[in-house]
């Protein structure tokens, strides 16, 4: 059973932890926040938000004319631009150790925002999952570090995966059109360029899996699948 904080100024959703230091909320099974409950999280260079079920959004020098991922722009839904998702190999069970995209509507989640990070703990199918996030005081990088414990008493064949959605620019909608991405030969990692942005067209975004990274791909549509979701992602649903 997932171990529950104990709170000061518990309001059924969330409260105070470490002396006010932090802000932890509590959504159990049929639980929302009326509204994103956020972090915003930043240097003077960079930064991302992130809400209690998860996901957010990042930028780059601009939080409004350079998004890396998509900001949602919907005061209720808060959809998310950036999931991790983990699989069982052997079962084909799929999960996340945040709220969304993928909700267990009789688990619980807990999330901790803090002064310059957020962390998320979910534990499900016998797997403890601990994922913090937060951005370097003087670095241009979002940092996710996610940890993993085996309660389950057996051997376990798990896969991680990272998803986002390449912005670049002020909407998706307006720059979809002209991202390009590419692996980069030397370190494995994956380059976005918007070369159509006329204030950052020279910058080269980037996501990288530590080095560890099996398989990439560039297209939604191949990992979501023709009308899918991301709650349901096709390359991760039929084990390929």
């Amino acid at each position: 059973a997932q171990a529950l904080p104990e709170l000061e100024f518990f309001n059924g959703l969330g409260g105070f932890a470490d002396d006010g230091r932090e802000y932890v909320t509590i959504l159990g099974p049929g639980q929302s926040t009326p509204m994103p409950w956020i972090n915003v999280v930043t240097n003077p260079a960079f930064g991302f938000q992130v809400g209690a079920d998860g996901g957010g959004y990042t930028w780059s020098v601009s939080s409004r004319e350079n998004q890396l991922t998509p900001w949602s722009n919907d005061p209720v839904a808060d959809r998310p631009g950036e999931a991790f998702y983990l699989r069982d190999e052997d079962s084909g069970d799929l999960w996340c150790p945040t709220a969304s995209p993928i909700r267990d509507e009789m688990a619980t989640y807990v999330a901790r925002h803090g002064r310059g990070y957020s962390r998320f703990e979910h534990t499900t199918h016998g797997i403890v999952a601990d994922l913090s996030q937060y951005v370097p005081i003087d670095d241009t990088i979002k940092i996710s570090r996610l940890h993993l414990r085996n309660t389950s008493g057996r051997i376990r064949q798990l896969s991680v995966t990272a998803y986002g959605e390449w912005v670049l620019g002020p909407s998706r909608t307006a720059s979809a059109t002209f991202v390009t991405t590419e692996i980069d030969s030397d370190t494995g990692a994956m380059f976005a360029r918007n070369p159509w942005s006329a204030s950052f067209g020279a910058r080269v975004a980037f996501a990288d899996f530590r080095g560890h990274q099996t398989d990439w791909t560039g297209d939604r549509r191949e990992f979501i699948g023709r009308n899918g979701t991301l709650a349901s992602p096709l390359a991760l649903v039929d084990g390929h």
